[in-house]
């Protein structure tokens, strides 16, 4: 599959413009992490963009992802694609093996939690949004409160990787796209 198949895929199953952009955000994200773990950029921005494909159809936990898995599966999507997705969704209980399944899982909830960071800034612009301003809205409960902050930590611990570091390379990578998120 490549990313105009994948592309077709996200609009066909996703209305939603928001959730459009998240799929966007999380693809920026697992492109820019492929790079800076030397790793297929294609396939890691595709499992990025498709993660949530499914999820305006079938947005509970009976559904998503496995709705949108076996359509992958009918696809002949490579596994390591359809496992890192399966693994994104930690109430599956999918052992994260591989590094894309691992930066997946600690990318999703990020990418959204600093959107929001960038959102409530006087600019409403990612360039205004720093480590240390996403890691004072993450103490604050209130603050984008869907968002499940504990995942994010244990995604960075997953990935071997500082908080900081995994916060700040995500920054990065949804700044190369702010027009597109409208930021």
């Amino acid at each position: 599959m490549n990313r105009e198949e994948a592309l077709k895929l996200l609009h066909e199953h996703t209305k939603n413009e928001n959730l459009r952009k998240h799929a966007y955000a999380v693809e920026a994200a697992m492109k820019h992490f492929a790079n800076l773990f030397n790793e297929d950029e294609e396939k890691w921005a595709i499992t990025g963009l498709l993660h949530d494909f499914d999820y305006e159809e079938h947005p509970t936990p009976q559904e998503h992802p496995m709705t949108g898995v076996k359509i992958l599966e009918s696809m002949n999507v490579p596994e390591d694609i359809i496992t890192a997705i399966k693994g994104h969704a930690d109430y599956l209980g999918v052992k994260r093996e591989t590094l894309m399944a691992k930066t997946l899982f600690a990318v999703d909830e990020l990418t959204g939690f600093v959107i929001a960071v960038a959102l409530v800034r006087p600019s409403r612009k990612l360039a205004e949004v720093s480590v240390s301003s996403v890691k004072k809205k993450m103490k604050d409960k209130a603050f984008a409160r869907n968002v499940n902050r504990d995942e994010i930590i244990k995604g960075a611990e997953e990935l071997n990787m500082s908080l900081d570091s995994l916060i700040e390379n995500v920054i990065i990578a949804l700044q190369k796209i702010s027009d597109k998120l409208g930021l």
